[in-house]
């Protein structure tokens, strides 16, 4: 089940809704506090439909979940509970929730690389990947690490690790939020009109940006790079590659700003995962600004732990881009895109970073964004063939198919492009400038005028976005996939 589907918006969310009001309404008759009160039958609705949201698609491995949820329950509390062998229980720990990601997740590409390099009696096995299975792994390694380092509380109910490690809003495809960004909001959370109001808008906006524009972009990504590319021109290469750098932003945005507004309206403040990441001026300042979740984590269990700026600064950031790329898939071109992007990283430190004042605006703009749409190229091809043909043809060497078809994708979808370079700016910057200027000359926006504007553009969101999920077969988010 994911997010952008009928099923989820008219089904899903109306029953998780009574369900979860009527645990509000039980928790204030029998759990009342002095000052507040334990959302304890909340929390255990909130488990049973988030258990149902992963159960839809893979029942099966629900009871993965709930088996590396008891380990990390069992040996967060021996952290806790012990100085003596605090840190044999958290490599303990460590160790277990990387031997559940290897298996499901590594197993089969380590057993059919040894074979392809000639290792005879090598079996390959056949291990589907469960959906999510790399965020929730990385949120207990953030909750045992957090615990040891004393910046969380060890949780003492399982239940409520539970609802941590699997609250359907950011289970299946992040963002990775760690522990210590909802540990009191698990127990002890308020919500008022206005968090669900903005909570509300802000799901709509990632819904818009998921049918309205990633679904359509794909359509057209997919008919100049799914197929044959030995007649492909320049023209549609590059095409193909835009349309697909715009589609994976709005994808994945979308999808981080509908948990984001799930959670605000149950009470969780999730951390931002985008900063109009295409607004960059260096490969470094973009990936401060894209999937922020992921690279933070890096940066604070892996980069920093292994010395970070202070020794060995380069074998340091190249672990931690080889993870990167390792993350995102069990194949070879995620291990090359990690790495493409972590020698330019660490290019940058030396060369531009240096110099980077001197340098005009958008010169290092167009840099970046050559190097963010090359990077997409190595991301999206899983087939070493097809993307050294697709790098001919993006250089200007390949076909003579596709320019035609090419022109006639950004005529027919004029609107379309617009909107997506539109919105991958900071929009609510400038509309906010807008509704000052247009409201109130010494800047006070009027609050009605707002209010109504957000309403009506939730009001045309939705409808818009059911009506273009009504027979729609190609859907899926992206990043369900690692």
């Amino acid at each position: 089940m994911v997010f952008s589907d009928l099923f989820f918006l008219f089904v899903f969310i109306p029953a998780f809704v009574l369900c979860y009001l009527l645990g509000a309404l039980i928790d204030r008759w029998c759990f009342k506090k002095a000052d507040n009160t334990a959302p304890v039958v909340k929390n255990a609705m909130l488990v049973i439909f988030s258990l149902i949201f992963y159960a839809w698609g893979e029942p099966v491995y629900v009871f993965l979940l709930l088996l590396c949820v008891l380990i990390n329950y069992v040996i967060g509390r021996c952290i806790a509970g012990s100085d003596k062998h605090r840190k044999a229980a958290l490599v303990c720990g460590l160790v277990c929730n990387l031997l559940i990601l290897g298996t499901f997740k590594y197993a089969g590409f380590l057993a059919q690389t040894l074979a392809d390099v000639g290792v005879g009696g090598v079996a390959v096995p056949q291990i589907a990947l469960p959906i999510g299975i790399s965020f929730y792994i990385f949120q207990s390694i953030s909750y045992l690490v957090d615990v040891y380092r004393n910046e969380s509380p060890v949780q003492k109910r399982f239940v409520d690790l539970l609802l941590y490690v699997s609250m359907f809003p950011q289970l299946i495809a992040g963002p990775i939020v760690r522990y210590g960004t909802v540990a009191h909001e698990i127990g002890n959370r308020s919500v008022n009109s206005k968090d669900i109001a903005d909570g509300v808008f802000r799901f709509l906006v990632g819904l818009a940006k998921k049918v309205i524009i990633a679904n359509q972009l794909s359509e057209i990504s997919d008919q100049f790079l799914a197929g044959e590319l030995t007649r492909l021109t320049m023209g549609g290469a590059w095409l193909g590659i835009v349309a697909f750098t715009l589609q994976i932003y709005f994808d994945f945005s979308g999808y981080s700003d509908m948990a984001i507004g799930i959670g605000r309206c149950l009470g969780f403040h999730f951390n931002e995962n985008f900063n109009h990441p295409y607004c960059c001026n260096s490969i470094s300042d973009f990936w401060r600004r894209w999937h922020m979740s992921l690279g933070s984590f890096f940066r604070d269990y892996v980069y920093i732990p292994m010395g970070g700026n202070k020794s060995h600064q380069v074998l340091n950031i190249m672990t931690v881009w080889f993870l990167t790329g390792m993350w995102h898939g069990a194949s070879w071109n995620f291990i090359l895109w990690g790495l493409y992007f972590g020698i330019i990283v660490m290019a940058e430190k030396y060369t531009l970073l240096k110099v980077h004042n001197k340098i005009p605006a958008f010169v290092l703009h167009i840099y970046s964004m050559l190097l963010v749409v090359i990077g997409w190229g190595i991301f999206y091809f899983d087939d070493f063939e097809k993307m050294k043909q697709f790098f001919i043809s993006f250089i200007g060497q390949g076909g003579s198919y596709g320019d035609f078809i090419a022109t006639s994708a950004i005529y027919n979808n004029m609107w379309l492009w617009i909107f997506a370079v539109m919105f991958c700016m900071p929009m609510r910057k400038w509309c906010k400038m807008l509704l000052d200027y247009c409201c109130n000359p010494k800047g006070a926006a009027n609050s009605n005028i707002v209010l109504m504007s957000k309403l009506a553009f939730s009001v045309v969101a939705l409808l818009l976005s059911v009506s273009l999920l009504v027979g729609a077969t190609n859907n899926a988010f992206i990043y369900t996939r690692f």
